[in-house]
């Protein structure tokens, strides 16, 4: 090893070896004494914040001394597993740190060449390069990391506890820890002569603190009802006891030393004997929460349920539930509502509490959306109850009511939920069910809007049938078969809102529906919102038709109309309808159908036709044929299920008939896939950017759903095949909405490319969109503003004016344009 007088003549290596020693202590003692150190911390922190005056002194006292020999323990444990660290160890660490490990190279001798000269000079050189090393030394720290000892971070929870404890308890108390873990003997306790110790521990919920009646000087307390009382005497037995008119408690024997009993009411405390002491208790009476309806339940959008209500206690309300059950007294039995219902438990649901802060006092909102129960729109009886810690109730009077769910206003989407209900209502409708559901669509043009519809309500159907030949239906099939029905009537009555104008058809006619059936301020309110949502669809769309085209606007004599005036009608018509005008309200709204349907939208005027235009009116071909032979399939899916009931020979001779009407069918479904195999080799609105992919994609769809319900009407699958044909026009009609949305596309680069570009004749315009006159200047004396809202409008038209300027990403000339009518304005 490397000798201690060349150590010496180095300070830097000194200075080193002491500090890499001292890490090295420092290390050791905090992997082997952390446990008892973070005990340590814990206890003083504990005893800093008076955790000894908390407990019952017998509680303290095992506590302290459980504590006492735990860090006896972990200290022990520690002096078992410490390793002193020595000179040695702390050389071999800074000799390891440093490159080449000098330490080591200076005590070793030269084993080969020493005669060498040469040699010997190298060796020499070496050493020199060593030593000139050493005086750069620095003391290795030690390794204090324990995360991987404590995993848990205890360490760091113990020290902040005792930080804690240092700035906001009370360290001193400390010392109190031996005072604490005295254990007297019974010796001792019998010469000191008896004694007693009693304390009261209110319920948790009430957040009061333990009382040591011991040091209470006052005659009177007040305590909250269910408070436990608990009572401890030392010494001889007999000479104490407890008398106490609080609690049910049955007369306990004198002789016990220890009794504990809860307050139910206001008394007497007395600690009988030595030392005795008296207390005239009042119990705080903990009284059961309370809970009331605010108003009437309300139908929120979609139907939802909204029941306001307020809860109060004087602890806080812990918890509370809704309790609906069919009021069958209050139910018009009639048509499915005939039978005796299915029993049906009553439903139980929560009522939502705060999530935070205080729950004294309760304002909130019940909401529950029931339209898919079997009870919606029936009469049922409903009542909110509350519980508060102590285990009591408050209820609400069990309240008569319609329960809400949502409505439907197209007719035969009414009709499928009418059925759906008399099934949920007992099974033993199925029947009828049957009867209705052959009887609606018997006329299938008639009754559905769309082939999905259809093809939706005949697998319902076949459900149905299926049951019935199995014997009847069992609470599975019903089940899938409500929820079957639902989506149908859903479908039926939002149907294929793809289209703006379908849309708006659709929402005129709900409304018109919900007018002549009374709807609700809810409903009204909702199915306005959704008129005007597709009003401003529709016309946005009527809007942009012609820019997407590339065209002007239609000359000649037509109708204008602005979206504010049409707002102004929508405004009038809900006005009436809250207050309760349907008559006028009806009047308005066919007045508004009216001028909707005289609305001209220039369309194909003007301009050669864009390229992919004629591939686009084939397609549209192509889909209205694919509808006309879906309506044919249908209707030859019909004549299957009226045969079923026909005598053998019958079947026999209407199946050759059937047979040959579905090689026709399957004939057209061929000729219809390769019409549309051929028209995807025509130019293509698109082609090559991700729409026109997409578009693509659909249409190979399309054909390939198209072959397979080919293939299904040659195999006799007339139903199989309907679904195909669904698929098949469902594609065709996403291929031909993504083309339409890459036309538009490149109708908005071309025309952007021309925006700044100005002709000089009459149908160029402005960069906001206005035409230009025959002399180059901007505006014209047509559509000018009038009425009262002409100075709204210039205000609105200034602050766009301004919007635009900003937008530094626009054209130089028309930003240039901007501010000159701005520095004029």
């Amino acid at each position: 090893m490397f000798k201690t007088r060349r150590q010496d003549a180095n300070p830097a290596l000194t200075r080193a070896l002491r500090g890499t020693l001292a890490g090295l202590w420092a290390e050791r003692l905090a992997r082997v004494f952390w446990p008892f150190t973070t005990l340590a911390f814990l206890l003083i922190a504990a005893l800093g914040f008076g955790v000894q005056d908390v407990l019952p002194p017998l509680w303290a006292m095992w506590g302290a001394l459980g504590a006492i020999l735990a860090l006896l323990v972990a200290f022990g444990w520690g002096a078992w597993r410490l390793n002193v660290p020595t000179r040695a160890d702390a050389i071999a660490r800074l000799d390891a740190s440093m490159p080449g490990r000098p330490l080591s190279t200076l005590a070793d001798e030269q084993a080969i060449g020493a005669g060498d000269e040469a040699s010997r000079r190298v060796w020499l050189a070496h050493l020199a390069r060593m030593q000139a090393r050493l005086m750069a030394a620095r003391a290795v720290p030690g390794d204090l990391r324990l995360a991987a000892r404590d995993r848990f971070g205890l360490r760091y929870v113990a020290l902040t506890a005792f930080v804690v404890a240092l700035v906001f308890g009370a360290p001193s108390r400390v010392t109190e820890i031996t005072e604490i873990a005295q254990i007297p003997s019974r010796a001792e306790a019998v010469a000191l002569g008896p004694s007693w110790e009693a304390w009261v521990q209110p319920p948790a919920y009430t957040g009061r603190p333990s009382l040591y009646l011991n040091e209470v000087d006052r005659p009177t307390l007040q305590l909250p009802q269910g408070s436990r009382v608990t009572v401890r005497f030392y010494g001889q037995q007999g000479i104490m006891s407890v008398s106490e008119s609080l609690s049910d408690r049955v007369e306990p024997d004198p002789n016990e030393m220890a009794q504990d009993f809860e307050i139910e009411r206001s008394g007497r405390l007395s600690i009988r004997g030595p030392a005795g002491r008296d207390w005239e208790v009042t119990a705080l009476i903990d009284q059961p929460p309370q809970v009331q309806l605010v108003g009437m339940a309300a139908r929120e959008r979609g139907g939802v349920m909204r029941q306001d209500f307020t809860a109060a206690d004087d602890y806080g309300v812990t918890g509370g539930e809704v309790r609906v059950a069919l009021d069958l007294g209050a139910v018009d039995r009639r048509f499915g509502l005939v039978p005796e219902p299915e029993p049906r438990d009553a439903l139980t649901l929560p009522l939502p509490m705060p999530a935070s802060g205080s729950r004294a006092a309760i304002e909130d909102a019940f909401l529950e959306d029931f339209s898919q129960h079997a009870w919606a729109n029936l009469p049922v009886t409903i009542a909110f109850a509350v519980e508060d810690a102590r285990g009591q109730v408050g209820e609400t009077p069990a309240t008569q009511m319609i329960l809400p769910g949502r409505r439907f206003f197209d007719p035969m989407a009414a009709a499928v939920i009418e059925l759906r209900r008399d099934l949920l209502w007992t099974r033993e409708n199925a029947a009828r069910a049957d009867e209705l559901l052959r009887a609606i669509a018997h006329r299938p043009q008639e009754a559905f809007r769309s082939p999905e519809a259809r093809i939706r309500y005949m697998e319902t159907h076949e459900v149905l049938l299926a049951a019935l030949d199995q014997g009847g239906l069992d609470a599975e099939t019903r089940d899938d078969l409500a929820q079957r029905m639902w989506d149908l009537a859903v479908l039926l009555e939002e149907g294929d809102l793809a289209d703006a104008r379908e849309r708006l058809r659709r929402a005129q006619e709900r409304l018109d529906e919900a007018v002549r059936n009374g709807a609700d301020p809810a409903e009204v309110a909702e199915l306005m919102e959704e008129l005007r949502e597709a009003m401003r669809d529709y016309m946005r769309q009527l809007a942009e038709q012609p820019r997407e085209r590339g065209e002007a606007p239609p000359d000649g004599e037509s109708m204008e109309i602005t979206q504010d005036q049409i707002q102004e009608l929508l405004d009038r018509i809900q006005e009436l309808m809250e207050e309760g005008r349907m008559e006028e309200a009806a009047e308005l709204l066919a007045q508004l159908n009216a001028l909707l349907e005289n609305l001209q939208v220039a369309e194909g005027q003007g301009g050669e036709g864009a390229p992919g235009d004629q591939a686009m009116e084939g397609l549209g071909e192509t889909l209205r044929d694919q509808q006309e032979l879906s309506d044919d399939t249908f209707n030859e899916l019909q004549d299957e299920f009226r045969n079923d009931g026909r005598q053998e020979g019958e079947q026999d001779g209407e199946g050759q008939g059937g047979d040959g009407q579905r090689g026709d069918l399957a004939e057209r479904q061929r000729g219809l896939a390769d019409q549309l195999r051929d028209q995807q080799l025509q130019p293509l609105p698109g082609e090559g950017t991700p729409e026109g992919d997409a578009a693509l994609e659909a249409l190979e769809r399309a054909q390939r759903a198209m072959e397979e319900a080919a293939e299904a009407l040659e195999q006799g699958e007339t139903g199989e095949a309907l679904s195909r044909q669904a698929d098949a026009m469902e594609a065709m009609r996403e291929g031909m909405r993504a083309m339409n949305q890459a036309r538009a596309q490149e109708n908005r680069e071309q025309q952007g490319d021309r925006a700044g570009q100005e002709t000089g004749d009459g149908q160029s315009r402005d960069p906001l969109g206005r035409e230009r006159n025959q002399g180059g200047e901007v505006g014209t004396e047509e559509s000018l503003l009038q009425g009262e809202d002409v100075y709204r409008r210039a205000r609105d038209l200034l602050e766009e004016l301004r919007r635009r300027s900003a937008e530094l990403e626009r054209p130089e000339a028309e930003l240039d344009y901007l501010r000159r009518l701005l520095d004029r304005f």
